[in-house]
């Protein structure tokens, strides 16, 4: 069944994975060359481009027949995607989840980090929405960051108008369209995933919640990615596979993915058991009233005695809520001699643990992972169209926050 632990998709859909096309961790066309004076070259090579493993490109348009050749029948199938602010290690937690460590000779990680040399070119990684498949088939979506200078700078023409159209077609002022592009991708992720990791930066930035609340607001009349017909509209990139769209029933049944909120870089004192606590009772008051919180991710009694410490993960009363909030100290601070609380490694990997240990909430009917993709198509195509973030947007325009 969609949605069901990635464990037991290990132990119950092995015949058909063991035979299920793999994506490979490296991205296309990257030059290896050890030579210094290609330096340069090499790291343009590595910067984001729309290549075949993107599934939204930097044109804002999404091409299911780039990674439907890795997608297979099988229905034991999890969605995991990410969204925050640059630099905050999305790249890094997915990798993690993925399983990998970076420690393969010659293989480069599923998804690409910050390196030094593109965080001092003020460059972002990823563009659009990047796609990678797990062997347990965990459907993986890294996204381009939220709220990115460098981001905003490659939309922005000379006369400072959006060089994408988001809503109807209709031209924005690139600032105006920079901030639609988050809302619509936290709309997006949160129709088609299982599972939502909503990562901020410190303690204090609480600019992720904001949005998820205003993807909570702005989330109406789009279907759950189970209750399209197995037949499919005709929709853009989708080859032969088309059926005309008077044979469909839409039902709108409306989903919405469990949150992960993460935050990551966290000293010393920020994991303090009162600090955690703290945190953990601003995100239950910041959520009360939120559709997020009947979105529960449960862990077995067994799991959460497995807990005691108030800093780990998912030990307080969010659980009751389906909240869950992670904390991940700063990487640097596994250095420190006089950090007194678990170290960054440990608790990345414990983050993992309890990501495939989630039974996130299961779409309306089971599906199978091209089933899946091809609905999320057509939800993309009615996110882009959505009536109500299109009003959203005609209201931000009028506020006077954004440029005519």
């Amino acid at each position: 069944m969609a949605g069901a632990p990635p464990s037991s998709s290990v132990n119950n859909s092995s015949s058909s994975s063991s035979l299920a096309p793999k994506i490979l961790l490296a991205k296309p066309n990257l030059t290896t060359s050890t030579d210094p004076s290609s330096s340069s070259s090499s790291l343009r090579s590595r910067l984001p481009s729309t290549g075949s493993l993107n599934l939204l490109s930097d044109s804002w348009d999404l091409h299911a027949d780039r990674v439907l050749p890795f997608l297979t029948e099988n229905t034991d199938f999890t969605v995991i995607g990410v969204i925050g602010p640059p630099g905050v290690g999305k790249s890094t937690i997915l990798n993690e989840i993925y399983g990998s460590d970076g420690s393969s000779s010659g293989m480069l990680p599923p998804f690409m980090t910050q390196s030094e040399e593109i965080r001092a070119m003020a460059k972002h990684c990823s563009v659009g929405i990047e796609l990678r498949v797990s062997s347990e088939r965990l459907i993986l979506l890294d996204t381009q960051p939220i709220f990115s200078p460098s981001v905003l700078a490659e939309l922005m023409r000379p006369d400072g108008s959006s060089t994408i159209a988001l809503t109807n077609g209709e031209t924005l002022s690139a600032d105006l369209a920079h901030e639609m592009m988050g809302i619509q991708l936290g709309v997006f992720l949160a129709s088609i995933c299982h599972m939502l990791l909503v990562v901020s930066e410190g303690a204090h930035d609480i600019n992720m919640w904001h949005l998820m609340l205003t993807v909570d607001l702005l989330k109406h009349g789009i279907p759950d990615p189970s209750s399209l017909t197995p037949s499919y509209s005709q929709t853009p990139n989708m080859g032969s596979e088309k059926e005309p769209k008077d044979n469909m029933q839409e039902a709108v049944i409306e989903y919405l993915a469990a949150p992960v909120f993460v935050h990551t870089k966290l000293w010393d004192e920020d994991l303090s058991p009162d600090k955690a606590t703290w945190m953990r009772k601003r995100l239950s008051h910041y959520f009360s009233s939120s559709s997020f919180k009947g979105t529960k991710s449960e862990t077995t009694a067994e799991e959460q005695n497995d807990y005691v410490e108030p800093h780990v993960i998912n030990t307080d009363n969010l659980s009751s809520m389906g909240m869950n909030l992670v904390l991940l100290p700063h990487r640097n601070q596994d250095d420190s001699v006089t950090a007194q609380y678990e170290s960054y490694v440990t608790l990345i990997e414990k983050l993992r643990d309890q990501v495939l240990s989630m039974n996130s909430r299961p779409f309306a009917k089971t599906v199978s992972e091209r089933e899946w993709l091809k609905n999320s198509a057509r939800i993309w195509e009615t996110v882009k169209n959505s009536a109500i973030i299109a009003e959203y947007c005609k209201t931000l325009q009028g506020s006077g926050m954004f440029r005519k």
